[in-house]
């Protein structure tokens, strides 16, 4: 590194001039898989200049380059690329933030933080490396994500001179006493976390008791269990305390709410209520609390019934279900999520035949959701209740989709949760159901076979039905064979007329195939070299606005050495096609 006479500092680059790097800026962000690849070799003939010293940021850039120029190919299966993303996010995520490390180790999302890279990029390196692997959307939205980011903070900045990775310059001024003081504070907030969730947990804990202790009364008294008393005083203290916390730690007590043992209850504690807990496997399609259950916490709900909650609830709930929870969890989040909407609902009837009575409903007034986001969440959370509860809010929507919008959308739900679609959906016998699965497949088929028979039974007495064939031939007429003879004149094809049994045979045999493939070759052939083959060298543009391409053979490694002109003389010159 060298200073000019003007004082500015000279560094050393692997490109030629300017114009190559324009040329492969261009390239590696021109979203087209032939042009990125002509970029990724030129960025490989950069790393054996640079050495050691290739920048971060180059070789990040690279690397995720190449992950979607393979996922353009459609070669690779979905967990191949979500491996292949994710190898280079966790290393994108490494390097750029271990320049930042100082002798107390920060945590990584505060690092990314100080050089404006979110925090869900953080989690999703997180996942990749210590939890689940997330889906392969999230690493393709991962990916662009990043490439914008490198773009702007690198690569734009090379335009401009400024040829050094700076984008860390002002977490190397930062006090470390500053930083020590921060990681004080965050411990403190945690620990004050902590204590309010201990605090939560016993205060419902204690509404559970209390609520047990009631439907055992209740249950000597041989009252009816529907009707429950009003709150004693130690229930009231408590319901006090619990919305006293809705107002100081609402997220706590969300969560809290959520866990297991409260409102997703434990076997056991159905079976204290006398709710058999084989119910929730009865109907996952159109999910429905127990009366008991809802009673037993419909106190704490209604004075937690305010906008913000609820919205915060439902937001909580399909955040649950979209974690793939076990079948009890998703019949009961999905059962209170359902309870909720149709709370809500604007057809009063509706919920007063659902409800029975006012005072059986969570929240009196209709709040307004953000019906949007409710559609979002409910499709990104899959379950057999998904047809259900989006039938649910579509039907409540202030301003409703179009009616084939739904119906598609509902259709879709359906076909991916194998679920059902609407109380009047056409059976398998109807001709209008469309065919999306093997299931459906099988059952229009015994319809029509169905249909047949009744048919055949529908004839006069004195007429002499064939019995039905189990196969299926076609029928040719003496014209159609002669139109398609004509077509594959000159082939070594023909039409079969014969009446073969198909279905005896696997997709690509014939009868009398031998189970060797070399009978596949043909008798007679002959061979070239590749010299002597017509290639259409049209593979990269030649031009690209008004610059020259020049085309130039690669290795298909990007990382190994360039191959010359001579190497790939000697290579095709040993090469014969048939």
């Amino acid at each position: 590194m060298k200073k000019n006479t003007v004082g500015k500092t000279r560094h050393v680059v692997a490109w030629m001039n300017k114009a190559e790097y324009e040329h492969v800026l261009e390239y590696l962000f021109s979203k087209e898989p032939a042009l990125q690849k002509h970029a990724l070799h030129r960025i490989s003939a950069w790393k054996g200049r640079f050495g050691q010293s290739t920048p971060v940021a180059v070789d990040s850039t690279a690397d995720l380059v190449r992950c979607q120029v393979l996922d353009s190919t459609g070669q690779l299966e979905a967990n191949d690329l979500v491996l292949l993303y994710g190898m280079a996010l966790v290393r994108f995520v490494n390097l750029i933030t271990e320049r930042q490390q100082k002798r107390v180790a920060r945590p990584l999302r505060r690092l990314a933080g100080n050089i404006n890279i979110p925090e869900w990029v953080v989690n999703l390196r997180h996942d990749l490396t210590h939890r689940r692997l997330p889906s392969l959307k999230w690493c393709r939205k991962g990916c662009g994500f990043v490439l914008d980011w490198l773009h702007q903070e690198y690569w734009s900045r090379q335009m401009g001179s400024q040829l050094t990775e700076d984008w860390n310059a002002s977490s190397e001024e930062e006090d470390e006493e500053e930083f020590v003081k921060k990681q004080e504070e965050d411990l403190l907030r945690r620990q004050k976390e902590i204590e309010a969730h201990k605090k939560v947990r016993e205060l419902l804990i204690s509404y559970e008791r209390e609520q047990f202790q009631t439907y055992e009364e209740l249950a000597k008294q041989g009252g009816q269990r529907g009707m429950w008393p009003d709150a004693s005083a130690d229930l009231s203290w408590i319901l006090t305390q619990i919305k006293h916390f809705a107002t100081e730690a609402r997220d706590i007590l969300v969560d809290v709410l959520l866990q297991d043992g409260f409102l997703i209850p434990t076997a056991e504690q159905l079976e204290s209520l006398d709710i058999d807990p084989s119910e929730d496997s009865v109907d996952m399609f159109a999910p429905c609390l127990p009366r008991v259950f809802l009673h037993f916490w419909l106190p704490c709900l209604k004075v937690l019934n305010s906008s913000i909650f609820i919205n915060l609830i439902l937001d909580k709930l399909f955040a649950e279900l979209s974690n793939e929870p076990s079948s009890h969890r998703t019949y009961y989040i999905a059962s209170w999520i359902s309870e909720i909407l149709l709370c809500n609902s604007k057809s009063e009837l509706k919920a007063h035949k659902r409800l029975k009575i006012s005072k059986e409903r969570i929240f009196m007034n209709r709040l307004q959701f953000p019906w949007q986001n409710l559609i979002s969440a409910c499709v990104n959370a899959p379950c057999p209740a998904t047809p259900f509860l989006l039938r649910q809010i579509l039907s409540d929507m202030d301003q409703p989709l179009p009616h084939d919008a739904q119906q598609n959308l509902l259709q879709l739900c359906s076909i991916y949760t194998q679920g059902h679609h609407g109380n009047s959906s056409p059976g398998p016998s109807d001709p209008a159901q469309p065919v999306y699965t093997l299931q459906n497949l099988q059952e229009r088929l015994k319809s029509n076979a169905s249909q047949n028979r009744d048919t055949s039974s529908n004839h006069t007495p004195g007429s002499v039905q064939a019995p039905p064939t189990e196969e299926l031939q076609e029928k040719l007429s003496a014209e159609t064979v002669q139109e398609r003879n004509f077509a594959l004149r000159g082939s070594a094809w023909s039409v079969c007329t014969d009446k073969v049994p198909w279905k005896q045979y696997p997709l690509g045999k014939v009868p009398g195939q031998p189970e060797d493939p070399s009978c596949l070759m043909v008798e007679c052939y002959s061979t070239f070299t590749v010299f002597d083959q017509q290639v259409e060298l049209d593979q990269l543009p030649r031009h690209h606005g008004n610059r020259s391409v020049p085309l130039q053979s690669r290795a298909s490694g990007s990382d190994g050495p360039l191959w010359t002109h001579s190497d790939l003389s000697k290579l095709k010159a040993g090469l014969k096609l048939f």
